[in-house]
């Protein structure tokens, strides 16, 4: 067997068995061999549209209590970028919102960062964040 004929059996594996099978018809082998091959062919036709299954939008919420913390954490939920402004939030209720926040951005695999005095971003898994003032912040120890 040639180098060309083991690449082909590598690419197409089930392509030598349909030879196999042309003499017997009723094999039960047969239909367990098209059988696997059909779902093998439903398995490569799925095409999934990501833009149909994805919202992009920014939510920007300035909390006044701790109840208002499972609104936000809905919205991450939903895979949307949250900013937080906290200028007018009670100190103690602003710790316990950025600890329970933070832990809603881990669980599901998103950050959360410090962009301002008492602002924060918080993004799902799938948003980077990236820009001069998020470095500058990050040198200067102001990150989170």
């Amino acid at each position: 067997m040639s180098f060309i004929d083991e690449l082909k059996k590598l690419t197409h594996p089930y392509e030598d068995e349909d030879e196999e099978f042309e003499d017997f018809e009723d094999d039960p082998r047969r239909d367990a061999f098209e059988d696997r091959r059909s779902k093998i062919e439903d398995r490569r036709n799925k095409v999934v549209n990501i833009h149909a299954t994805t919202q992009l939008k920014v939510v920007l919420v300035k909390p006044e209590r701790f109840e208002n913390a499972s609104e936000i954490a809905d919205q991450l939920k939903d895979k949307r970028t949250v900013v937080l402004n906290l200028e007018s939030t009670n100190k103690d209720v602003a710790r316990r919102l950025i600890d329970f926040l933070s832990g809603v951005a881990y669980a599901g695999e998103g950050k959360i960062k410090k962009v301002a005095a008492n602002t924060y971003i918080i993004t799902p898994y799938h948003v980077d964040i990236e820009g001069d003032l998020i470095d500058e912040l990050e040198n200067n120890g102001l990150y989170f």
